[in-house]
């Protein structure tokens, strides 16, 4: 059951447990009665929205500080809401500040708690801002952030790719197309297909970071203030490159949080290909690769099992972030401008999202450097499939200068004999070969293997060894 608040002429607000709260409600002078016990419960945001709390703290010294330069309020007071804030950052670093679903959000619960510590200089605190570009100001500052923070983590894994691209740089693998074995590739450059998407993942990223990087703060409830502040100020204070330039746009614009959840959607999408590619790696009929007892589990029942759930765990958290992008952009969708209460809906995914992708990243880069290639399993597999068949045709059109359709067809001959007969094309004769193209010579063979089909690949971005390792060292000397 939800406790029904109390109201004491919306002066001292009564918390559950019947401690006084040293506070106000927001709204406490138009209305003369508390709200509902289920109004309370869908209103209130504290359980999630505390989280902005160290990003309210620095807007709110940013805001005072203007507001005492701008003489809005006494440098007394602004002296006193900067000591009070600081002792409620450490308040809440140690565990110590009570939070209270009475008072429904992160920014009333600071503002409250400071009005105890600090008294009358606390109120004024609110003067020439409201919540909807506090909230908007705190929010921004938290998106950026977890930016820089999963730029970090990108890079990392970035890294933890290529170190191994270039410790694989000549590594025989079968390359695929529809999951069918295709043409030999080197693992290397199998990994440092990835490290490209990534790039493009932190330029997204980057991108985004610039477009949110600009301050809310001071548009105010929708239509800017009255008095005289400094909004340069605030957002010069606060690392923003310069202040929104319409404040009904400042209040509601969520583009911001949806520009990040697009581009770590897209993020999410990359990591979850690899993960499934290192979950059939693993698996029996490839063997590929080996994951160690770190990032696999063991089955309750099937001794001999090791499955590789931090793969299977960093695709499924896919899904979760997804559903963060489409459940805010629903959120968004129908909402006139200004500032509407379905914003407070904003958050969760963007925290949950960040969650998931926090977690995904460094489970990756772990993933990357603990997997042990099976060199053998690979090279074997390379050369199953007619995977130089390609090769085959290649040689058909540089030395006999056959046109290409007509290669790829006698190459197909070519196959066809060898399948029939159950081995690979480089078991058939000379004269197996040349019952199908008279002009074919003992030459043929030296292409035939998949060495020598990955390092004739050397066309700009191909899978010859001295590309890859050119390629990994150039993303090593990025990445330091």
């Amino acid at each position: 059951m939800i406790d029904r608040l109390e109201c004491k002429e919306c002066l001292d607000v009564t918390d559950k447990d019947n401690s006084p709260l040293k506070g106000q409600l927001q709204w406490g002078g138009r209305f003369g009665a508390g709200p509902g016990a289920v109004m309370q419960a869908i209103n209130v945001s504290i359980s999630f929205d505390r989280k902005l709390w160290a990003e309210d703290i620095a807007g709110s010294q940013a805001h005072a500080a203007m507001l005492a330069k701008q003489g809005i309020i006494s440098p007394e007071d602004q002296a006193a809401i900067a000591r009070g804030l600081e002792e409620i950052a450490i308040e809440i670093e140690d565990g110590r500040f009570g939070f209270s679903d009475a008072l429904e959000d992160i920014h009333t619960n600071i503002e409250a708690r400071l009005t105890e510590r600090i008294g009358e200089a606390a109120r004024r605190l609110h003067t020439a801002r409201s919540r909807n570009d506090q909230v908007a100001t705190d929010f921004r500052l938290y998106v950026r952030g977890e930016i820089d923070g999963i730029l970090a983590q990108v890079k990392d894994l970035m890294r933890a790719l290529a170190e191994r691209a270039a410790e694989h740089a000549g590594t025989v693998m079968p390359g695929f197309t529809h999951l069918q074995t295709a043409q030999p590739v080197t693992f290397g450059h199998h990994l440092l297909a990835y490290v490209e998407m990534l790039n493009r993942d932190s330029g997204r990223l980057e991108d985004a970071r610039k477009r949110l990087n600009e301050c809310p703060l001071g548009a105010a409830a929708l239509a800017g203030t009255s008095f005289p502040i400094d909004r340069f100020a605030t957002a010069a204070a606060l690392g923003f490159d310069r202040p929104t330039a319409n404040s009904l746009d400042s209040v509601s614009d969520r583009d911001f949080a949806l520009e990040f959840l697009a581009a770590i959607s897209i993020m999410a999408m990359h990591l979850s290909r690899f993960a499934e590619e290192i979950i059939i790696w693993c698996s029996s009929p490839y063997r590929l690769i080996t994951l160690s007892d770190a990032f696999t589990t063991g089955s309750s029942i099937m001794p001999q099992k090791r499955n590789p759930d931090a793969a299977e765990l960093t695709k499924a958290k896919t899904g979760r972030i997804f559903g963060a992008l489409m459940g805010l952009l629903t959120v968004m969708k129908g909402l006139p401008l200004a500032y509407a209460k379905d914003m407070q809906e904003d958050k969760e995914p963007v925290f949950d999202a960040v969650a998931a992708i926090t977690l995904c990243l460094p489970a990756t880069a772990g993933m990357v450097r603990d997997m042990k290639a099976n060199t053998e399993r690979m090279a074997a597999l390379a050369s199953s499939g007619f995977a130089t068949a390609t090769d085959l045709a290649d040689w058909l059109v540089r030395v006999l200068k056959m046109p290409f359709r007509d290669a790829h067809h006698v190459t197909g001959r070519v196959v066809r004999l060898a399948e029939e007969r159950g081995v690979d094309m480089s078991s058939l004769s000379l004269a197996d070969m040349q019952s199908i193209e008279p002009r074919i010579t003992a030459e043929i063979f030296a292409v035939l293997t998949v060495e020598a089909s990955v390092t004739s690949r050397t066309s700009y971005g191909g899978t010859a060894p001295a590309n890859v390792a050119k390629a990994a060292s150039g993303w090593l000397e990025t990445l330091q």
